[in-house]
């Protein structure tokens, strides 16, 4: 038979190895000298106990599939359902085509013990694993009437493994059909609103959930998922159900930790700090509360607590550092606190946030007057991609534009773009710089090649018809580019503010308020802001002009766009 020819061949290979390790040893005294109430008496065969030795000799010198058929036959010579099982662990172990291994190794195992619930259980998982749900269907059917009184755990495991089938509308199927004969269950209900969600069938989770939580009105678990389904669709009906949910169990801490990240996320940080302030009275060595409560504290301005409690993150040895460190590197900064952030951001090491937080340490050692050191600094910088690598070109010809050595910033993203003709970011960050010196055919053929290599990347056309709205020239065409924009992106702010701008070049100053109010709304953004009061005075609303100029200027001070715009308020 083909176990045995393979098995030769190991022994020969085998024929050197002095002495059996004593972890071998071990495995064969409980398993084979010892007799299992469903295994055979007699004890083993010299043949079975030579066999066993090499399945367990393979198996270490990680010849999976060989040990696993060897204790496959093994099982069947011997009738031991506990070397089954471990044909099925040696099959798991084997990553090449162990699942399949696995699945008739444990069917062997039930073969040989129909009532065992691990091996159940092992069956169901690798069914659902190999993607084998319809077979599936009658295990599950069998476990659960052999464990009545624990079919809740059952129900809780399936819905574990579920979550990693890919095919969710036929998990939820099975799930329904599996449940409809424990409706009073209340894990039932909850494992058929799992797959629901996962199915995209919101209705549906909410009125299983909301079902799971009448017959266990505590449930935690059923508590988030239901607060979770409400978050996709209708944010503020999570807040209050969380809040109704705290009000009768004010200890759950993971609900709390839902409601303070929908606050967050609906921009209510002082409500969310303060959950987060509840959770850390009773858990006050938690680093990810401290963490949390120093982002919301920095998005509040109250940088004296942000930074006591990033520095207590930090403390408590936070499972990401680095993240802490950027967070510690931006409240300085924010301070203008530059050698403070600087120090932090050069301790940034590695993962998502490396390359962001270097770039920043050559911004701000040119923000302090060292151009030079801060581009030599930027050229040690490493770039784990492509697009890292027209980012930190980006970044040099940033820092030049900042002194404004436009030609210079020309020249570098010039040399860029021979080594990497295509970038967009290179081509697009070329034509922005064009613009600086006048040089509109290089604008115009840059932004022109982005659109033929990238027909859908909007702000291409944006650039070009904004271009075109701000000198004032090629009015008919711009308004074709930014509508084409629009199209493609018609929630961008700065494709409306476009939009406006180009609508007031041609004379329609309501169509162009329109735009601009939506745009100002969208991003509070300084350039829109004075073109919204430039229109605003062109329609004669001087007042609403001066309000919304004043209220910008006052966040940006330097901005030339609204210190012209005030400007032409005072003449008027």
């Amino acid at each position: 038979m083909a176990f045995r020819i393979a098995a030769v061949t190991l022994a020969a290979a085998l024929i050197s190895t002095p002495v059996l390790s004593e972890k071998v040893i071990e495995k064969v005294d409980p398993v084979i000298v010892g007799q299992s109430e469903s295994s055979p008496s007699g004890g083993m065969t010299a043949d079975m106990l030579y066999e066993f030795l090499l399945a367990e000799i393979a198996s270490q010198r990680n010849q999976g599939e060989v040990a696993a058929e060897a204790y496959a036959e093994l099982a069947r010579e011997t009738r031991d359902p506990r070397i089954a099982q471990r044909a099925v662990e040696v099959a798991l172990a084997n990553r090449d085509g162990g699942m399949g291994l696995a699945v008739k190794a444990t069917n062997l195992w039930l073969e040989l013990e129909p009532n065992s619930i691990p091996a159940q259980q092992t069956l169901i998982a690798l069914l659902l694993t190999t993607g084998k749900i319809s077979e599936a269907v009658n295990p599950v059917q069998r476990l659960l009437a052999a464990q009545p009184d624990n079919a809740g755990r059952v129900f809780l495991q399936l819905a574990g493994l579920m979550t990693r089938y890919p095919d969710k509308p036929a998990v939820l199927i099975l799930m329904k059909d599996l449940a409809s004969s424990y409706q009073t269950l209340p894990e039932a209900r909850f494992a058929t609103a799992q797959a629901a969600k996962l199915a995209e069938q919101p209705e549906l989770a909410l009125s299983e959930s909301k079902a799971a939580l009448q017959l266990r009105p505590d449930w935690e678990l059923a508590a988030q998922l239901h607060g979770e389904v409400l978050s996709k669709s209708a944010p503020q009906r999570a807040i209050k159900f969380y809040r109704e949910f705290l009000a009768k169990h004010p200890q759950s801490r993971e609900i709390r930790t839902n409601l303070a990240r929908d606050l967050a996320n609906e921009k209510d940080f002082a409500g969310a700090r303060k959950e987060f302030q509840f959770l850390i009275t009773a858990a006050p060595n938690t680093a990810e509360y401290h963490l949390a409560l120093g982002i919301l504290s920095m998005e509040m301005k109250d940088y004296s607590a942000a930074e006591k409690h990033l520095t207590r993150t930090l403390q408590l040895n936070f499972r990401d550092p680095d993240v802490v460190r950027t967070y510690l590197g931006q409240l300085n900064e924010d301070q203008k606190r530059y050698t403070e952030a600087i120090g932090w951001y050069r301790q940034v090491e590695e993962g998502d946030g490396y390359f962001a937080s270097h770039v920043r340490v050559a911004f701000l050692m040119a923000k302090q007057g060292d151009l030079k050191g801060g581009r030599a600094y930027l050229s040690s910088v490493r770039t784990a991609s492509p697009e890292q690598k027209s980012l930190l070109v980006i970044a040099d010809a940033q820092l030049l534009r900042d002194a404004k050595q436009y030609e210079a910033a020309l020249d570098v993203l010039s040399q860029g773009l021979k080594s990497q003709p295509d970038s967009l970011e290179l081509l697009y960050d070329r034509a922005m710089t064009a613009e600086k010196l006048d040089r509109m055919d290089m604008l115009e053929a840059d932004l022109r090649k982005v659109m033929v290599l990238k027909p859908d990347y909007a702000q291409a056309y944006n650039a070009l018809g904004y271009t075109f709205a701000e000198r004032n020239i090629r009015l008919t065409e711009g308004l074709e580019l930014i509508e084409k924009a629009n199209l493609l992106e018609p929630e961008d702010a700065a494709i409306l503010d476009s939009m406006g701008w180009i609508q007031y070049r041609i004379g329609n100053l309501d169509k162009s308020l329109d735009f601009l109010r939506r745009a100002l709304a969208m991003r509070p953004d300084p350039e829109i802001a004075a073109h919204l009061a430039e229109v605003l005075l062109a329609r004669g609303q001087r007042g609403e002009a001066k309000t919304v100029s004043e209220k910008a200027l006052h966040d940006n001070p330097d901005n030339e766009a609204l210190l012209a715009v005030v400007k032409k308020l005072e003449l008027h």
